[in-house]
């Protein structure tokens, strides 16, 4: 795909690529964010394209992305309910501190960097060793093992300067 055919492909189609996600997520920022995200996929890939079918592949990237977003929210927000209920029966539940702790490494995950985030998730919340990681992501057991560090590393951080 040439500089021209992808700003002509970006000109034509962002507005209408943005409207179909805003109407499927009801969010208009994370709407913007999955459109600049699909065709910087597109020029990344460098797909060889017929024009007639540039907009259908459009679609079909950005509704994929909008759904891997969504798939990941659901795991952080089933992550941090198993969390919530594993202390539920604890006493130290209704205790104050508990809560602030709780809070503490809610924003703490939240605020890790997404590739520091996912790895940390997959290990803690599905399980999965090093190496079924780095196949899943396909990255090196290197890569995740320094990521899982960096994020234990500063969820440390974040939550014992709250």
């Amino acid at each position: 795909m040439t500089k021209e055919e992808f700003k002509y492909a970006y000109d034509k189609y962002f507005d209408s690529v943005r409207n179909y996600l805003y109407y499927k997520s009801g969010d208009p920022e994370l709407a913007t964010d999955i459109a600049q995200e699909t065709f910087i996929r597109i020029w990344e890939k460098q797909f060889d394209i017929e024009p007639k079918k540039i907009k259908s592949l459009l679609y079909k990237i950005s509704e994929n992305m909008l759904f891997d977003h969504f798939r990941k929210e659901k795991v952080k927000n089933k992550h941090l309910k198993e969390v919530r209920l594993n202390f539920e029966y604890n006493d130290f539940y209704n205790n104050m501190e508990y809560n602030e702790m709780l809070k503490a490494y809610e924003v703490a995950l939240t605020n890790l960097p997404e590739k520091q985030r996912i790895v940390f998730l997959m290990n803690r919340l599905e399980g999965l060793t090093y190496n079924e990681i780095s196949k899943r992501l396909q990255i090196s057991i290197k890569a995740v093992e320094k990521r899982m560090s960096k994020a234990l590393a500063k969820l440390r951080s974040m939550i014992k300067n709250r």
